[in-house]
């Protein structure tokens, strides 16, 4: 039997690290032991399966808690519940366990008894790793559940066959849209109203305990999304619990999300907050995941987010930021860190918010990543361009590199980039069909060879040339053409040749692992970087075409003799590319001095391509007449 918390002062305190054992419906040596927070109700009674929802079990009062419990003797694991509660102003409503572990399949919206989990782990070395991994060797997969594949609906069968797909293509990582549970569909579970549940549309709590575990076992970890901003209004959930404001903020300047029709956390009331850490701590524990990907960072820091004048009250000191959301995050992130260490908690923050992912002690956040926003904007925007206009655009390229090192940065083209008619990102390359694939891998290799980790929406790695439809699955068939399933071999291709050569990311938050070579060919089109291993024994020369036309006899710097060998071309036959390198893979350096290194070699540039050169031998200081950056 689970052990049951008796300590409502740390509750009350917004201190209970393990909260779900406090609250919810909590399986006893007999029947179950219900517990609710409500202060300002007038009753609450529970009711349920066991006697067919035909009687009510009045609860009493915790002391001054706020806490109302009762004990079921006949209650069962499995069974559904919900508490009715007469609220403040004498108005009955029956409501879903704000706490429940287990609920039942939307749309029906009862909470389930969650009985002990009988489910044994297989992933204790995994686990046992994880302080030690490396942050910065992070690729992110972005994952629906839902719409993964239709003939897969139960989270084990899904976890199989991403598994195997996703180890194939060399990402370290799964990022799962949220699956705490939420009522409609369409939101994507971005709209939550069981936090502490993961949703019952794929099985059971032990079967996304198995997801885990077996992506775990293939040597993937996991990382959830979770909405701490705003919760939805249903009148069966959070809104109005107790008819107060007792989750959102009593003052709608600060309590209603105008974008979403939601309401918004009070984030400085102890409990409320207790209630959030304690759901991220539920999903670290429980479910043994590896991160949190916080949505809507940036709702959450600003007052005025958008409000209009009159639509919002500045803070203490006059000012637009949420010093509670502020306080809150760095509460959280030091709890996350301090209890399960190696885990990450990732914003998606889309300001130029100082110190995101900076410590508390040093001003910051706390957070272990930040989303590139500005990056991703950037990026696509160029993209969008006809190769002849991109010279008038060359420098959206390079603009992000000024601030790379600010943040720990993750690089993300996720699904809100290829929904909602913006189109797929093979929809968003100019030219023929043999140029969107090939602007595709060109965008794949720069984004895999600059600093920050790599997050890609699934689906991107067939060329799919619609948008993303959750209603209708991923285009799976798109693999028997062999130009599509070659993108994918491509993707592989640039994670394992990643992993062989850890100077392209090993340093991500380093500003001495990246150096410009050359940032200004805005006439070609053309880019040139080298990045650095630790210790700079190690270097990889990275060089970009954004043009379908070629570019022979390039020469570029290199900051040791060499031999160079090309170890990987986007262009290459492999790839369906047009090959126009040739089969050379070895480049002899010269002395001549080129784009502030002290040697070159001239080698052949593929059209809409991408290429990366790495060094036979590392560096040796007693044969270079210069060391290298």
């Amino acid at each position: 039997m689970t052990p049951i918390s008796h300590d409502f002062g740390a509750f009350n305190a917004g201190t209970h690290l393990r909260v779900w054992e406090l609250l919810g419906a909590r399986m006893v040596e007999v029947g179950c032991l219900f517990r609710v927070w409500a202060p300002n109700a007038r009753h609450v009674s529970v009711l349920g399966d066991w006697s067919h929802w035909s009687t009510r079990w009045p609860m009493h009062r915790v002391g001054d808690t706020g806490v109302w419990e009762v004990w079921v003797e006949q209650a069962q694991p499995g069974q559904r519940y919900k508490f009715e509660v007469e609220d403040c102003h004498g108005w009955v409503t029956q409501r879903a366990d704000p706490m429940a572990r287990a609920t039942e399949i939307p749309p029906a919206n009862a909470s389930v008894i969650c009985g002990p989990s009988g489910y044994r782990w297989g992933d204790a070395a995994w686990v046992a790793g994880r302080p030690t991994a490396d942050p910065a060797h992070l690729r992110i997969y972005e994952l629906h559940l839902g719409s993964w594949r239709w003939d897969l609906q139960n989270y084990r069968d899904i976890a199989h066959s991403v598994a195997e797909h996703v180890a194939h293509l060399g990402f370290t990582h799964v990022e799962l849209l949220p699956v705490s549970e939420y009522p409609y569909g369409p939101s994507w579970g971005y709209q939550v109203t069981g936090y502490f549940a993961p949703t019952a549309r794929y099985g059971a709590t032990d079967d996304f305990r198995a997801f885990v575990d077996i992506l775990h076992q293939h040597g993937i970890g996991v990382i959830v999304d979770w909405v701490p901003a705003h919760f939805p209004r249903d009148a069966w959930a959070l809104a109005r619990f107790d008819g107060t404001a007792l989750y959102e903020h009593f003052d709608p300047r600060r309590g209603e999300q105008p974008d979403w029709g939601t309401l918004v956390f009070d984030f400085a009331r102890p409990e409320v907050r207790n209630f959030l850490v304690g759901s991220a701590l539920h999903w670290l524990d429980e479910f043994h995941v590896d991160g949190l990907r916080v949505d809507a960072v940036a709702s959450m820091l600003y007052l005025d987010y958008s409000r209009g004048p009159g639509g919002w009250t500045p803070n203490i000191f006059g000012g637009r930021e949420n010093l509670e959301a502020i306080d809150f995050f760095r509460h959280l992130n030091g709890t996350v860190q301090w209890m399960y260490p190696g885990t990450m908690v990732i914003a998606e923050e889309s300001t130029a918010f100082p110190g995101v992912t900076h410590s508390p002690e040093s001003g910051g956040l706390g957070f272990t990543h930040k989303w590139n926003m500005g990056w991703m904007n950037d990026t696509l925007a160029y993209l969008r361009n006809d190769p002849v206009h991109r010279p008038w655009h060359h420098h959206q390229l390079t603009f992000g590199l000024m601030y790379a090192f600010s943040e720990r940065f993750v690089l993300p083209l996720s699904h809100d980039e290829v929904v909602h008619g913006k189109g797929s990102l093979y929809g968003k390359q100019p030219g023929d069909e043999w140029q969107k694939l090939a602007g595709l891998r060109t965008l794949y290799a720069w984004m895999w060879s600059l600093p920050g980790s790599p997050l890609l929406f699934m689906g991107s790695e067939l060329g799919m040339p619609s948008e993303w439809d959750e209603n209708t699955g991923l285009p799976w068939h798109l693999l028997d053409d062999p130009r599509r399933a070659a993108l994918g071999s491509m993707i592989h291709e640039l994670s394992a040749t990643a992993d062989r050569w850890p100077a392209l990311w090993e340093r991500d938050h380093d500003p001495g692992g990246f150096q410009w070579l050359d940032a200004d060919d805005t006439a070609h089109s053309m880019y040139a970087f080298v990045r650095w291993s630790a210790g700079g024994l190690h270097a990889v020369v990275c060089l970009a075409n954004f043009t379908p036309v070629p570019r022979p006899g390039y020469r570029v710097g290199v900051p040791w003799g060499g031999p160079w060998r090309v170890v990987l071309d986007t262009d290459a036959t492999a790839w369906t590319g047009s090959g126009f390198r040739g089969e050379a893979a070895e480049y002899a350096a010269g002395d001549e001095a080129a784009q502030q290194m002290p040697h070159s070699l001239v080698i052949d540039v593929p059209p809409l391509a991408m290429v990366w050169l790495a060094a036979e031998r590392p560096y040796d200081p007693d044969s270079e007449p210069v060391a290298p950056a």
